[in-house]
């Protein structure tokens, strides 16, 4: 792929820059085992009992108590919702787990050079991921690579819509305030593609191991075979 009109690129995250196996087998459960403890140490503080009884608003229960909002949150994980007050929480755990260096945000070994190369070339990059801006921050922050933070103009969560709707694609160019036609995205997610074309954006399948190809979107298995 080849084109010079190209003055933005958006990427997704799972299966596009970072390792799926990492979110699940690794950020996950490191929420699902912290998230309970977290929660009932911290339930008072202003921005957890936000999340807490935004929490309550998504069960349509607004009195329900401490031990039901944790029952929820472990439900909503075991069955990978993407809730905005769950990526919220999870992210405030994350916070924790990265900063005692229990873990660090992988990311595939030609996503940072070539970031690297797009960032000093010109390009502006940014993040569109369900998982909340704050984990995204921290899962590149904290990365394999180092600090990566610095390369990306911005960052989009669930706030801006769902990743599957025209309409979240269609604000993120609005947010660029550039023509959609200059603006790249990237997924391993056809579905998310799709909605981006809609959308007017340029778009590109990253197929990376257990990926499947579809047959609408232009193809590669890795960031270092994309050229602009």
């Amino acid at each position: 792929m080849s084109n010079p009109a190209v003055r933005a690129i958006v990427t997704d995250i799972e299966g596009t820059t970072t390792d799926i196996s990492f979110v699940h087998k690794v950020l996950f459960p490191y929420a699902h085992a912290k998230l309970p403890d977290f929660l009932r140490a911290s339930a008072e503080a202003p921005a957890v009992a936000e999340q807490v009884d935004a929490v309550r608003r998504e069960m349509g229960e607004p009195d329900a108590s401490l031990d039901a909002v944790i029952a929820q949150l472990l439900h909503w994980i075991e069955t990978d919702q993407k809730v905005t007050p769950l990526k919220a929480l999870q992210g405030m755990v994350w916070a924790d787990g990265y900063q005692r260096g229990d873990f660090t945000g992988h990311v595939y070994s030609d996503v940072a050079p070539t970031l690297r190369h797009w960032k000093a070339s010109g390009k502006a990059l940014y993040i569109y991921s369900s998982g909340s801006v704050q984990a995204q921050k921290l899962l590149f922050g904290y990365s394999d690579e180092g600090d990566l933070t610095p390369l990306f103009s911005g960052y989009f969560d669930t706030h801006i819509g769902h990743k599957r709707d025209v309409a979240a694609y269609q604000r993120i160019v609005a947010e660029l305030d550039l023509p959609a036609e200059a603006v790249l995205f990237l997924s391993d997610v056809v579905e998310e593609l799709d909605s981006a074309k809609q959308a007017g954006m340029q778009t590109l399948q990253l197929v990376r191991e257990g990926t499947q190809a579809g047959n609408v979107h232009a193809c590669v298995t890795r960031f270092d075979e994309i050229a602009l």
